[in-house]
């Protein structure tokens, strides 16, 4: 496993610059490394990822020192397992509406004394190899301790009922902080297709500001993400229109 290369970006008074994937490329996380980014975030909610591609994502994107971190499709314990055996250092819990199932995705994320995640036998615990874990960390329990000190737990606010249970969702243990999902919020309050409606940008608002007052962190203050989509409606439609303007 690698310092989570997020944390690492942190640490030295920058926003880390991640890529997110919406499917599976080795090829995008092969130019992402090139180009600088500091780490790759799968969306494994609404992109397409079978466990095979995750592992392999992984394994390319620390070879190149870049974390990966995923947004899961559903925030139990199964789910959160399965992306983390592969070696993913960050974990997006959607649709987070009660403290109850904040503390349940922290446990999830987090091995014991802090949390229940289980212990397997991938990447995620250096494939389970009892001499390296020793030599590396100094046991089993050591590795426990380092690796969640470099996993990111974060919660996704994105409904009205989430805002108004906000308090004890920011009470709970091990929650690195939230993120938020202004079309579903938007949704939530009345306003479905305007995600930029003031309400919703109100209580977004309210929400990021509580939080760095109870001492979590806002996702949006830790990292600036890059995805395919705003590459192609941006860019590649500017550079598009400006060729179709040339003259042969």
């Amino acid at each position: 496993m690698i310092e989570n290369t997020i944390i690492k970006a942190n640490n030295t008074g920058r926003k880390a610059a991640v890529f997110t994937l919406d499917f599976p490329s080795l090829h995008l996380v092969e130019l992402a490394a090139h180009v600088g980014f500091d780490a790759v975030h799968i969306d494994g909610e609404h992109g397409y990822f079978p466990t095979e591609a995750i592992d392999n994502i992984c394994r390319v994107a620390n070879g190149y020192n870049m974390s990966v971190t995923a947004r899961v499709p559903d925030s139990t314990p199964y789910w959160v397992n399965l992306f983390l055996d592969r070696g993913v250092q960050g974990i997006t819990g959607p649709h987070i509406n009660n403290a109850e199932e904040a503390q349940n995705l922290s446990d999830a994320c987090l091995f014991p004394p802090h949390g229940k995640r289980s212990w397997g036998g991938g990447r995620g615990t250096e494939f389970d190899d009892i001499i390296l874990l020793e030599k590396k960390y100094g046991g089993k329990l050591e590795f426990a301790k380092w690796t969640n000190s470099n996993m990111l737990v974060w919660a996704q606010i994105e409904s009205k009922i989430a805002w108004e249970n906000l308090n004890n969702i920011l009470d709970v243990e091990g929650l690195t902080g939230i993120t938020g999902g202004p079309n579903d919020l938007a949704a939530s309050l009345g306003h479905p297709g305007e995600p930029d409606h003031k309400e919703r940008i109100r209580i977004t608002d309210d929400a990021e500001n509580r939080t760095r007052k109870a001492g979590k962190l806002v996702a949006s203050d830790t990292f600036s993400a890059v995805d395919i989509r705003q590459l192609m409606f941006t860019y590649s439609r500017e550079l598009l229109n400006k060729i179709k303007k040339e003259k042969i």
